[in-house]
């Protein structure tokens, strides 16, 4: 018997086959009930099965387990205002409209039917909760530069309006660039200008300076509110390095953006745990950042991400859950500020993981990698594939992927063999200010 055949029969008969209604309760089932951090992928960021099984399992695990926070692969202030919404706060009427923050491309990555509906089962689900008990929806990334800035302004404008006018001197710095951060990181890195890392660094200081006398002011509530500002100004100082790092090649933007996901995750998990709240945690972001660096070409190559520090920071806590497909339709751009379009996914390639998965003959299907003998069949090297928001088909070996280990990157993995496209809440291409932050991968 060929090799492969030996690997597909091992699948078979360890996989457990799921439909749409299915999918979250099988999928619980393969997550350790011990786990406290569950981080689940992607191997798009357009694929409406995806969406729904992240969201479905979620659900199960704040309803069954107690997990009571989701933190997503977004950026801080946009998610915050999703977060407020969902917590019965803030003045938006819609799910729709607590999304609208979200103008960076791609919109559609968090303004989509999915998620608003995820959005409306949180805000119902939090009704019948004490402030103390309800679910929070956070934001991990890194690009909100100059609209982090203007929440820390706000919140300093509110509790102390003279350290709010040494925060507008300092951030002030980043002025001369307007809204091009690229610029900025362009001009810093080559020295052209000097760097606003000082005045970064030196904000972020200054609110932690005070902050048991901002926090104490009015007990919970202003605990919160100096927590997002503060989360807001370290926002700013990562972001800063972040884009100075772009044009200096290599994998520093990439391990800067991944450590700062992780630092956020720590510092949500920490306030939240001493708040008195669940800090059980769901996290939504793509495969490239979940599945463990080290089990890739990614870290063979010195890139590190969030599943890897994750696994290292939380142990056998941590539950990584990868997703993937072979073929179908996807929401994607053939170019950085195209709008968002109805794209075919091509067949995956002949020796892929995805191409193994297929030919099991099995449409949809969760498996537990942590099985000695799936461990063995699935151990690789193989190809893997991962789309962004860009899918370009014609280049597809070369643009979307990579090799990997999958029993080492992952816990479990859920594959779709045929899956649909996400549906946008509009086809927005670009906003005027948009720049290609993840070019060009788009993860």
């Amino acid at each position: 018997m060929r090799r492969d055949d030996v690997v597909l029969e091992v699948v078979r008969h360890h996989a457990v086959t799921i439909d749409d209604e299915s999918a979250a309760a099988h999928l619980l089932d393969a997550i350790d009930p011990a786990a406290t951090v569950v981080l689940i992928g992607e191997s798009t960021h357009g694929t409406r099965e995806f969406y729904r099984y992240r969201a479905d399992v979620t659900r199960a695990l704040i309803e069954r387990r107690g997990f009571g926070l989701v933190a997503v692969e977004a950026d801080w202030p946009d998610a915050y205002r999703a977060n407020r919404w969902g917590r019965g706060l803030g003045h938006d009427a819609t799910a729709e409209q607590a999304l609208e923050d979200f103008t960076r491309f791609p919109r559609w990555m968090w303004r989509n039917r999915e998620v608003v509906r995820f959005l409306r089962w949180l805000k119902a689900a939090n009704a019948d909760r004490t402030p103390e008990a309800q679910i929070g929806f956070y934001g991990l990334d890194l690009y909100s530069l100059h609209r982090s800035m203007a929440q820390v302004i706000d919140y300093l404008d509110r509790v102390d309006p003279n350290a709010a006018r040494q925060a507008r001197r300092g951030y002030a710095c980043f002025d001369a660039f307007g809204d091009d951060v690229q610029l900025y990181g362009y001009a810093a890195s080559l020295n052209l200008r000097r760097s606003c890392e000082d005045e970064a660094v030196e904000q972020l200081v200054q609110l932690q300076r005070r902050a048991a006398e901002y926090a104490s002011r009015d007990g919970q509530v202003a605990a919160d509110d100096y927590f997002v500002a503060e989360q807001n100004a370290r926002v700013v100082r990562n972001a800063e390095e972040y884009y100075r790092a772009m044009f200096r090649g290599g994998v520093e933007s990439w391990n800067v953006r991944d450590r700062h996901m992780m630092d956020t995750l720590v510092t949500l998990v920490e306030h939240t745990a001493q708040r008195g709240r669940s800090a059980k945690t769901v996290v939504w972001a793509h495969n490239s950042h979940l599945g463990d660096a080290r089990a890739t070409t990614m870290g063979d190559a010195g890139e590190l991400n969030l599943g890897q520090l994750a696994s290292q920071h939380f142990g056998a806590a941590c539950c990584a859950v990868g997703l993937t497909t072979y073929e179908g339709e996807v929401t994607a751009s053939h170019e950085w500020d195209e709008p968002a379009a109805l794209r075919q996914v091509q067949p995956s390639l002949p020796g892929s993981y995805e191409r193994l998965f297929h030919d099991t003959g099995l449409p949809a299907f969760v498996l537990p990698l942590g099985d000695a003998a799936v461990a063995a069949a699935l151990a690789g090297p193989r190809p893997e594939r991962a789309i962004g928001v860009i899918y370009r088909p014609e280049t597809e070996r070369a643009s979307h992927y990579f090799a990997a280990r999958l029993p080492k990157q992952f816990a479990v993995v859920v594959h779709v063999d045929r899956t649909h496209a996400v549906e946008p809440l509009e086809r927005w291409g670009r906003h005027e200010v948009d720049l290609p932050e993840t070019y060009p991968t788009g993860v």
